[in-house]
């Protein structure tokens, strides 16, 4: 049964937009933002792909004009025609920069970004949804789909996130924090952090740099062996890491749609058969198993609801973000994970999935994102 909190109005696009001064036209533009400068830049197309679709397709296609822009992984922008290229292809197309052989300045956009009235960025990870771009648009004066600069640094960091958690009193799993700095140290001092990580955490125990999104440089150590390797890596990937312990439980996703007034929808949970929750196992198909509605009792399930609102506060998200759980099925114990404030857009990710099944499609949900990105531009000028 779909349970939702604390119920969300729709928002009534055409009254509010003939209000608008900054937007006079039958249809509004949308920049699709995909690509990016991180590891997930394959995803990002993929998700990219899900939503210009939505854009273009029936009950949306007579309401909005889809506007591409691609950022290549080295942080050149493109226009509608090589980003509708790329959109239309299975694979990205590789530009080695303007045919013209000039060098330009990455703070040279496209000309057609004058034209977008409100921006739809799908940019996953590291100068995507960490509160670089979400600065850019508050610039530009801009709406935007998603969380703004603060909800996006806040979710992007999985220490900062934790540290928002605590302040909530949400129940998280332990952990520890470590430092670049203190993994590549002298032969004296990293003994004694390994010491520490043991006495506190045991095995096993995840390692995760601190700024990476979509388990990339997450490993699992057993010993003592590999929890050294683990760190070695996790440093090369960021100079902050965490390390948390390992728990036996089922996990456990629920999506948040809304603003100031959010909904949860019904809870979903991951089976998988590799060690743990990694990027292949993630985004392969066929490695993992989604189950919507998850078999869980009522209560837990809307306790998880509930969990995934206050954790959307907390780091004061906006529009959309999917919260991870472990729950400990023995003890019936509910632990928070993370919260993901630009999550995947797929056909086969969680929170569109999570949606479709609380009553919304995926235009629709589209269309709501898009909205909400209005509202709060409304609301903040």
């Amino acid at each position: 049964m779909t349970i939702l909190k604390q119920a969300y109005t729709s928002i009534d696009s055409e009254q509010q937009l003939a209000t608008s001064g900054w937007y006079t036209m039958n249809t509004l533009r949308v920049g699709l933002l995909f690509g990016g400068c991180s590891g997930e830049h394959e995803v990002s197309i993929v998700s990219a792909r899900a939503i210009a679709r939505a854009l273009t397709t029936e009950p949306n296609r007579g309401k909005y004009e889809l506007l591409p822009f691609y950022i290549q992984k080295d942080g050149y922008w493109y226009g509608p025609a090589v980003a509708q290229q790329i959109l239309e292809s299975d694979l990205p197309v590789h530009q080695n920069g303007p045919s013209s052989g000039s060098t330009p300045s990455r703070w040279q956009f496209p000309s057609d970004v004058n034209n977008v009235d409100v921006w739809f960025p799908v940019l996953h990870g590291p100068n995507g949804e960490d509160g670089t771009v979400q600065g850019l648009f508050k610039l530009m004066q801009a709406p935007f789909v998603g969380s703004e600069v603060l909800g996006s640094a806040i979710g992007m960091d999985k220490i900062a996130m934790k540290h928002a958690f605590a302040q909530a009193g949400l129940p998280q799993v332990k952990y520890v924090t470590v430092t670049r700095s203190q993994i590549w140290s002298n032969p004296c001092v990293y003994p004694k952090l390994c010491d520490q990580i043991e006495a506190e955490l045991g095995y096993p125990c995840f390692i995760k740099p601190a700024n990476l999104g979509s388990s990339v440089g997450i490993s699992k150590a057993r010993n003592r062996a590999q929890l050294e390797a683990a760190l070695d890596s996790a440093a090369s990937y960021d100079r902050r890491i965490i390390v948390e312990a390992g728990v036996v439980a089922r996990e456990v996703e629920c999506s948040v749609l809304g603003n100031d007034q959010q909904k949860a929808s019904v809870v979903g949970e991951i089976t998988y058969q590799s060690d743990f929750y990694d990027y292949d196992t993630k985004y392969i198909q066929g490695k993992a198993d989604l189950l919507i509605p998850a078999p869980l009792p009522a209560a837990i399930a809307e306790q998880i609801q509930d969990m995934a609102v206050q954790a959307f506060a907390a780091i004061a998200a906006a529009g959309l973000a999917r919260v991870d759980f472990f729950y400990l099925e023995a003890t019936q114990d509910v632990l928070i994970n993370e919260i993901n404030t630009m999550p995947g857009f797929t056909a086969t990710s969680m929170y569109p999935q999570l949606w479709f099944a609380s009553g919304i499609s995926f235009p629709a949900l589209v269309d709501q994102l898009i909205q909400l990105a209005l509202e709060r531009h409304r609301n903040s000028t």
